[in-house]
């Protein structure tokens, strides 16, 4: 069956009529199609670039592939409809191609440290082993690796990175050489400088940025997935921590003050942006409109925050927007987000892989 839809079609926002023919897009007109939606503004289905599935609340893994579903679904029905997994402890391969599950991109599970991570979630290697569990997990994702560039170490007392600037950079080295794209989450300033000087795709979270590391993102083109709506969980976490590591508790809560300034700045120096949630573990699933309202307090426009969470981002993954032949994702709002941003929390038609959602 086939689906007509009319609006205002973003990027561009010109009024125009699309057919939706099984899971592609196509501007010639179908005979018999069903009109879905008349009005408003079309915009390709958002993207969470930085969510787990396989991680449930409270950070733990997840038990089963329904599990997964559910939280899948709750994303689905806020209007993402497309998903970065940035690292899951649970294997749901045969989630890729499901007709309700947005669409995935995922990486394996996070190599990370020995004793310096989340129990249960990221194999935890010594320096010796990391390229070649790198290499590993590049076969378990569908595209990216992801490494835990630091972390608390407790005989210090705050952030340090997870292993030296030699063993992380091999480690970016045998993710690109197993042609998967190395994502890091990173929080410390030692951390990110050493990870984006070896040439890592994208910084997740990204808090101990400097403006010099910013401008050598820019020249690299290295993304940086900012998940603010996680930083501000960093004062609860200072909070529990303060007691054994005051250093540590300060310099977290520095981190979340000076961040908004941090992200502004990557925006102007010209870094790709994507948003993503940081969803499993300490964020709920389907927050995908407040990370975005979060950015434009940060004093991000408008405009650029629905690109980064749609279109831009789609194409960063390889998720083609509503071109001619380009894949059937769009959410339907009534008014124009890059005008008025709140309006994604309120989404009047959403279609998935060709089928309405609602």
């Amino acid at each position: 069956m086939a689906f007509h839809v009319r609006g205002a079609v973003l990027p561009d926002g010109e009024v125009r009529d699309l057919w939706l023919v099984e899971d592609r897009v196509t501007y010639e007109p179908v005979a018999d199609a069903e009109t879905i939606s008349d009005g408003g503004f079309v915009v390709p289905g958002l993207v969470d670039a930085h969510c787990h599935l396989g991680i449930a609340y409270g950070a733990k893994p997840i038990e089963s592939l329904d599990q997964a579903r559910e939280l899948a679904a709750i994303d689905r029905e806020a209007g993402v409809l497309a998903l970065r997994d940035a690292g899951s402890p649970y294997p749901y391969p045969e989630l890729d191609d499901e007709p309700g599950i947005p669409r995935l991109a995922r990486a394996g599970r996070h190599v990370a440290p020995p004793r310096r991570y989340l129990r249960d979630i990221g194999i935890e290697v010594a320096a010796e082993d990391v390229a070649a569990t790198v290499t590993a997990q590049a076969k378990a994702g569908t595209g990216w690796v992801k490494l835990v560039g630091d972390w608390i170490d407790r005989g210090v007392g705050d952030l340090a990175p997870s292993w030296d600037a030699a063993t992380m950079t091999a480690a970016v080295e045998a993710a690109h050489a197993a042609g998967a794209r190395a994502a890091v989450h990173t929080f410390s300033e030692e951390g990110v400088e050493i990870m984006v000087r070896a040439g890592v795709d994208s910084v997740e979270h990204g808090t101990g940025l400097t403006l010099d590391l910013i401008d050598e993102m820019a020249r690299r083109g290295t993304a940086l997935v900012p998940t603010m709506i996680n930083i501000r969980t960093f004062g609860t976490i200072a909070d529990q921590a303060r007691a054994k590591f005051a250093g540590y508790a300060d310099h977290m809560v520095a981190l979340r003050d000076r961040f908004p300034v941090v992200v502004r700045a990557a925006h102007e120096a010209g870094v790709p942006i994507y948003l993503g949630t940081d969803a499993g573990g300490g964020i709920q699933h389907g927050l995908q409109a407040e990370e975005m309202l979060i950015m434009q307090e940060a004093g991000i426009p408008a405009a650029d925050i629905v690109a980064s969470a749609s279109w831009k981002a789609r194409e960063w993954l390889g998720f083609p927007g509503l071109v001619e032949g380009g894949l059937a994702d769009l959410v339907v709002y009534e008014a124009d987000p890059r005008v008025d941003l709140r309006v994604v929390r309120a989404p009047q038609r959403i279609v998935l892989r060709g089928r309405v959602v609602r």
